[in-house]
């Protein structure tokens, strides 16, 4: 997993709440067993028309959110099923962080396991981190995860708060594997105490 330490990127505004898993990534594409290629589907039905053309109007279909790295949009993101799909289609795209005032629960936790951060700020943060990012003619920002802090490129600083073990998952960049092999010696003690037992 890439670790998370501090990114200058990109910020797309997508004030849009309930933000739901199917809209983030339709059922229909979920067939495939491996991660990339997913991003192609990311918004779905918000990016493309019927016949397949791009919507003009859709936030990542404009330069230079095609290359956003970070989404600032609004309330419960992520809600809906529990789908990891919708946050391999996110990293697939290139999304590594979404700011939000709150996130599905089951989303933040498929989140932490693929190595997307996930920062919850109040309505009104968001709402003027989106303000920001039009004044400064969506100039790229920066997202620090040592120090917590999101710098504008209009000079707003905005700190926020994260569960540190999730903090220091991102910043070793470990999924559940690696974690548990970081414990690999105390697993076979455990097991070749266990097999003379047996």
């Amino acid at each position: 997993m890439q670790k998370f330490i501090r990114i200058e990127a990109v910020a797309a505004p997508l004030p849009l709440a309930n933000v739901d898993t199917d809209m983030i990534i339709p059922a229909h594409y979920m067939k495939a067993l491996t991660r990339s290629g997913l991003g192609q589907h990311l918004f779905r039905e918000l990016r493309y028309d019927a016949d397949g053309r791009e919507r003009a109007d859709f936030i990542l279909n404009r330069s230079p959110f095609r290359d956003a790295e970070i989404l600032i949009a609004e309330r419960n993101f992520g809600c809906g099923s529990s789908r990891e799909h919708a946050v391999w289609a996110l990293t697939d795209f290139g999304i590594r962080c979404v700011i939000a005032p709150s996130f599905g629960d089951i989303f933040a936790g498929n989140a932490r396991k693929n190595g997307l951060l996930l920062i919850r700020l109040s309505d009104a943060d968001c709402a003027r981190l989106r303000q920001d990012v039009a004044t400064s003619r969506f100039a790229p920002i920066v997202v620090d995860l040592v120090t917590q802090q999101i710098y504008s490129a209009t000079g707003e600083v905005t700190p926020f708060v994260i569960d540190p073990a999730d903090r220091q998952i991102l910043l070793q960049g470990l999924d559940d594997i690696e974690r548990t092999m970081r414990h690999a010696d105390a697993i076979a003690r455990f097991e070749s105490t266990r097999a003379g037992r047996a």
